[in-house]
Protein backbone atom coordinates (compact mmCIF):
# COMPACT_ATOMS: atom_id res chain seq x y z
CA UNK A 1 0.00 0.00 0.00
CA UNK A 2 1.33 3.43 -0.88
CA UNK A 3 1.62 5.91 2.40
CA UNK A 4 1.50 9.52 2.40
CA UNK A 5 5.05 11.08 2.77
CA UNK A 6 5.17 14.28 4.63
CA UNK A 7 6.69 17.05 3.72
CA UNK A 8 8.76 19.63 5.32
CA UNK A 9 7.69 21.92 7.75
CA UNK A 10 5.75 18.72 9.26
CA UNK A 11 6.84 18.95 12.87
CA UNK A 12 6.55 14.96 12.71
CA UNK A 13 9.98 15.47 10.80
CA UNK A 14 11.86 16.58 13.63
CA UNK A 15 10.93 14.06 15.67
CA UNK A 16 13.41 11.78 16.93
CA UNK A 17 12.56 8.16 16.22
CA UNK A 18 12.83 5.07 18.52
CA UNK A 19 14.28 1.07 18.24
CA UNK A 20 11.91 -1.46 16.67
CA UNK A 21 11.61 -3.89 19.39
CA UNK A 22 9.48 -6.36 17.57
CA UNK A 23 9.98 -8.16 14.10
CA UNK A 24 6.66 -9.45 13.59
CA UNK A 25 4.27 -8.92 10.52
CA UNK A 26 3.62 -5.65 11.63
CA UNK A 27 6.90 -4.67 10.90
CA UNK A 28 6.80 -6.49 7.25
CA UNK A 29 3.95 -4.65 6.23
CA UNK A 30 5.59 -1.24 6.70
CA UNK A 31 8.96 -2.42 4.99
CA UNK A 32 6.67 -3.46 2.15
CA UNK A 33 4.60 -0.38 1.76
CA UNK A 34 7.99 1.91 2.38
CA UNK A 35 9.33 -0.08 -0.14
CA UNK A 36 6.04 0.50 -2.40
CA UNK A 37 5.64 4.21 -1.59
CA UNK A 38 9.27 4.82 -2.09
CA UNK A 39 9.15 3.43 -5.87
CA UNK A 40 6.17 5.31 -6.48
CA UNK A 41 7.62 8.86 -5.59
CA UNK A 42 10.85 8.08 -7.80
CA UNK A 43 12.93 7.73 -4.22
CA UNK A 44 16.06 6.40 -3.77
CA UNK A 45 15.52 5.94 0.50
CA UNK A 46 13.02 6.45 2.27
CA UNK A 47 12.40 6.25 6.50
CA UNK A 48 9.89 5.40 8.13
CA UNK A 49 9.49 8.77 10.21
CA UNK A 50 8.58 10.25 6.26
CA UNK A 51 5.44 8.29 6.63
CA UNK A 52 4.47 9.60 9.53
CA UNK A 53 5.96 6.36 11.80
CA UNK A 54 8.53 7.83 14.32
CA UNK A 55 10.60 4.15 14.30
CA UNK A 56 14.15 3.59 13.46
CA UNK A 57 13.80 1.89 9.80
CA UNK A 58 15.14 3.29 6.46
CA UNK A 59 15.35 1.62 3.07
CA UNK A 60 17.59 2.21 -0.06
CA UNK A 61 17.53 1.01 -3.17
CA UNK A 62 19.91 2.41 -5.47
CA UNK A 63 20.03 2.54 -9.46
CA UNK A 64 21.92 -0.65 -10.65
CA UNK A 65 24.42 -0.20 -14.05
CA UNK A 66 21.53 -0.24 -16.18
CA UNK A 67 19.97 2.16 -14.01
CA UNK A 68 17.08 0.24 -12.77
CA UNK A 69 16.14 -0.22 -9.13
CA UNK A 70 16.02 -3.58 -8.80
CA UNK A 71 14.37 -4.96 -5.95
CA UNK A 72 17.03 -7.67 -5.18
CA UNK A 73 19.06 -4.82 -3.89
CA UNK A 74 16.76 -3.58 -1.41
CA UNK A 75 18.42 -2.65 2.04
CA UNK A 76 16.09 -2.52 4.34
CA UNK A 77 17.77 -1.68 7.71
CA UNK A 78 16.15 -1.64 11.09
CA UNK A 79 17.79 0.06 13.91
CA UNK A 80 20.80 1.11 12.03
CA UNK A 81 23.93 2.24 13.65
CA UNK A 82 26.83 4.16 11.76
CA UNK A 83 29.95 2.63 13.71
CA UNK A 84 32.54 4.01 11.32
CA UNK A 85 33.32 7.10 8.65
CA UNK A 86 36.17 8.68 7.48
CA UNK A 87 36.65 11.03 4.17
CA UNK A 88 34.71 13.52 2.98
CA UNK A 89 33.05 13.75 -0.13
CA UNK A 90 30.40 16.43 -1.80
CA UNK A 91 27.03 14.93 -3.63
CA UNK A 92 23.77 17.01 -4.64
CA UNK A 93 21.13 15.94 -2.42
CA UNK A 94 17.17 15.61 -2.85
CA UNK A 95 14.48 14.65 -0.31
CA UNK A 96 10.81 13.18 -0.48
CA UNK A 97 9.92 15.37 2.05
CA UNK A 98 11.50 18.48 0.36
CA UNK A 99 9.82 18.01 -3.20
CA UNK A 100 11.33 19.69 -5.95
CA UNK A 101 14.45 21.15 -3.85
CA UNK A 102 18.21 19.61 -3.91
CA UNK A 103 21.95 21.02 -3.01
CA UNK A 104 24.83 19.93 -2.56
CA UNK A 105 25.74 18.46 0.97
CA UNK A 106 29.15 17.24 2.19
CA UNK A 107 29.22 13.90 4.21
CA UNK A 108 31.62 10.85 5.04
CA UNK A 109 33.26 8.69 2.17
CA UNK A 110 33.35 5.89 3.69
CA UNK A 111 31.23 4.19 6.84
CA UNK A 112 30.49 1.13 8.24
CA UNK A 113 26.70 0.58 9.43
CA UNK A 114 25.42 -2.57 11.68
CA UNK A 115 21.68 -3.22 11.34
CA UNK A 116 19.15 -5.30 11.38
CA UNK A 117 16.80 -7.03 8.71
CA UNK A 118 13.40 -7.83 8.36
CA UNK A 119 13.77 -11.14 10.33
CA UNK A 120 15.89 -9.48 13.17
CA UNK A 121 19.32 -10.40 12.08
CA UNK A 122 22.52 -8.80 12.84
CA UNK A 123 23.79 -7.55 9.43
CA UNK A 124 26.84 -4.95 8.81
CA UNK A 125 27.78 -3.48 5.70
CA UNK A 126 30.73 -0.97 4.59
CA UNK A 127 30.06 0.97 1.59
CA UNK A 128 31.10 4.64 0.25
CA UNK A 129 30.31 6.44 -2.86
CA UNK A 130 26.69 7.41 -3.28
CA UNK A 131 25.52 4.67 -0.90
CA UNK A 132 27.21 6.08 2.14
CA UNK A 133 25.79 9.08 1.11
CA UNK A 134 22.09 7.47 1.40
CA UNK A 135 22.79 5.94 4.38
CA UNK A 136 24.00 9.04 6.22
CA UNK A 137 20.84 11.29 4.59
CA UNK A 138 18.48 8.23 5.72
CA UNK A 139 19.85 8.21 9.25
CA UNK A 140 19.39 12.24 9.50
CA UNK A 141 15.66 11.13 9.32
CA UNK A 142 15.94 8.93 12.49
CA UNK A 143 17.37 11.34 14.19
CA UNK A 144 14.54 13.86 13.50
CA UNK A 145 16.75 16.06 11.00
CA UNK A 146 16.44 17.55 7.28
CA UNK A 147 19.14 17.29 4.99
CA UNK A 148 18.52 20.92 4.64
CA UNK A 149 20.03 21.85 8.11
CA UNK A 150 23.61 20.91 6.58
CA UNK A 151 23.53 23.92 4.14
CA UNK A 152 25.38 27.45 4.81
CA UNK A 153 23.80 30.08 6.47
CA UNK A 154 23.20 32.06 3.15
CA UNK A 155 22.15 28.36 1.15
CA UNK A 156 19.55 28.29 4.00
CA UNK A 157 17.58 31.41 3.87
CA UNK A 158 17.74 31.56 0.06
CA UNK A 159 16.01 27.98 0.58
CA UNK A 160 13.16 28.66 3.53
CA UNK A 161 12.14 32.08 1.04
CA UNK A 162 12.11 30.07 -1.84
CA UNK A 163 9.90 27.38 -0.06
CA UNK A 164 7.44 29.69 1.71
CA UNK A 165 6.61 30.97 -1.48
CA UNK A 166 6.47 27.35 -3.18
CA UNK A 167 3.91 26.81 -0.11
CA UNK A 168 2.18 30.07 -1.04
CA UNK A 169 1.33 29.53 -4.22
CA UNK A 170 0.51 25.63 -3.87
CA UNK A 171 -3.21 26.95 -1.83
Amino acid sequence: MIREVITYPNKLLRTKSKDVEKFDEELHTLLDDMYETMIDQNGVGLAAIQVAIPLNILIINLPNEEDIQDKEDLIEAINPVITHKDGEQVFTEGCLSVPGFSEDVTRAQHIIVEYFNRFGEKQTMECEGFLAVAWQHEMEHLEGHLFIENLSYLKRQKFEKEWKRKLKNKK
